[in-house]
């Protein structure tokens, strides 16, 4: 195993020992035992403890700011509504694909420390500014519903976070498609203004 794949291979280790263990109760043995590398390997690759949880956070974050593509009204081939549930589904996709990782960002990563507190609040800050900008947009193209912007991207991340809760931590067993429809039709039932 060359470096890089032990640096992946340590990092999905310690993902699934924070998921199970939560993470003030998880111990580096813990994760170098599962890793089945030395705890000085695990030295080579991480500072500490909190250092591997945060790059496990951060990768979540970016595969979840990656998933979102702007909305085109124009489009010659693609309907909004379409264009809607595939931002929604690659969203919940990112979300299920690694329960390990979206069990972690959900329940422990929220009170870690003042400082990874500030860090979770400006993701969502900027999560909620993107939604916020594109929902302005989508007043003016007449696809989104007068009223507080703000709100209604409060209110959207709200019900996904707490789907995605329910789901992972409940170990629920809903399809990825029947996740995707109830948020779509929770948003047209909402502000969404788009041919289903």
């Amino acid at each position: 195993m060359d470096k890089a794949e032990r640096r992946q291979h340590i990092l999905r280790s310690a993902r699934d020992v924070f998921a199970k263990h939560g993470y003030h109760a998880a111990k580096i043995d813990d994760i170098v035992a599962a890793a089945g590398v030395a705890r000085g390997t695990f030295y080579l690759y991480f500072d500490d403890k909190r250092a591997i949880f945060e790059e496990i956070v951060d990768r979540m974050f970016t595969r979840l700011g990656t998933s979102i593509i702007r909305v085109d009204t124009e489009h010659p081939s693609r309907s909004v509504g379409e264009q809607v549930r595939d931002n929604i589904r690659a969203v919940v996709r990112a979300l299920l694909e690694d329960p390990a990782t979206t069990k972690i960002l959900l329940s422990d990563a929220v009170g870690l420390d003042p400082a990874f507190d500030k860090k979770l609040l400006s993701f969502y800050e900027e999560t909620g500014k993107l939604l916020e900008a594109s929902l302005a947009d989508g007043q003016t193209r007449g696809i989104v519903a007068p009223g507080d912007t703000r709100l209604f991207a409060i209110m959207t991340v709200g019900a996904l976070k707490e789907i995605i809760y329910q789901v992972t931590m409940r170990d629920l067993e809903y399809p990825e498609e029947r996740i995707v429809d109830g948020i779509y039709d929770f948003l047209c039932e909402g502000y969404l203004r788009s041919a289903r």
